[in-house]
């Protein structure tokens, strides 16, 4: 939090963080959570959506795309990190409502039920950015959205797909896409986080990222991190790189930083 009082110049960091966000944040700042139900195709889906009510003014919003496990706290949690920096977000459902994976064999058979269909992933996402846009205190001429794992790689075929988002952030996701002709559509900035020892994703399939990027003259940025391997902002995944998925304390921090970053450009 920015206190409203002159901030000294020996801490610049913060007067920075407030121009990035186009207002310091209120000292009587109060995080806001509700779930909202929608829906694509007939089929019920259920969001999270976080904001500080002591903003007046519409604010940029930001989607979260969850993990193979579905839409669980680890997502609401990065929710109210964005509210509490002033933005509106929203972290979306893929799979439909009550649909949560309780292990990794359930949680396999739904990530690779949109892996293998793209196109309705693609339309499960723009249901979540139509529901954000629609949110009275969002301003829906800016708009971003981060994923993790499955939601990152979720980020990118949202971009892939010509979505009218500012931003598109991926967090250790996978970069494959069976139709990279598609990349000629993308129209916002593409942030790309990723653990530079991931086993999940094969060099094979960085390099054809490049590869596709650099074809469609995309603006966007691959930034790995050393000695990070996949799932590397997530508590949960314990701490043995060894297993192929493992926090990294020093890779989180940066990552988010690095969103931040991104953010105060297109915002």
């Amino acid at each position: 939090m920015v206190c409203p009082q002159p901030l000294p110049l020996k801490n610049p960091l913060l007067l920075l963080g407030a121009v990035f966000l186009g207002a310091i944040v209120p000292a009587n700042a109060k995080v806001v959570t509700r779930v909202v139900d929608y829906s694509q195709g007939g089929q019920a889906l259920q969001g999270y959506l976080a904001y500080d009510d002591s903003f007046k003014d519409k604010r940029p919003g930001v989607l979260v795309a969850h993990q193979w496990k579905g839409l669980s706290e680890y997502e609401m949690r990065r929710a109210r990190m964005l509210a509490q920096m002033g933005y509106v977000a929203f972290a979306l459902d893929i799979y439909g409502k009550g649909v949560r994976p309780k292990n990794t064999r359930q949680a396999g058979a739904q990530a690779g039920k949109f892996r293998s269909n793209r196109p309705l992933l693609r339309e499960r996402t723009r249901a979540a950015v139509v529901t954000l846009r629609q949110q009275p205190n969002v301003d829906g001429n800016r708009l971003a959205i981060i994923g993790y794992c499955f939601g990152g790689g979720t980020a990118l075929e949202l971009a892939r797909s010509g979505a009218d988002l500012k931003g598109f952030v991926s967090f250790h996701g996978n970069l494959d896409t069976p139709n990279p002709t598609l990349t000629k559509n993308i129209k916002g900035k593409m942030l790309v986080l990723h653990g530079a020892v991931d086993p999940l994703v094969p060099l094979e399939s960085i390099l054809a990222f490049h590869e596709e990027m650099e074809a469609a003259k995309a603006d966007y940025q691959f930034v790995a991190y050393s000695g990070a391997v996949h799932s590397f902002t997530e508590r949960e995944a314990g701490n043995d790189p060894s297993d192929g998925v493992a926090y990294n304390e020093r890779a989180d921090r940066r990552s988010w930083e690095a969103m931040k970053m991104l953010f105060a450009e297109i915002f």
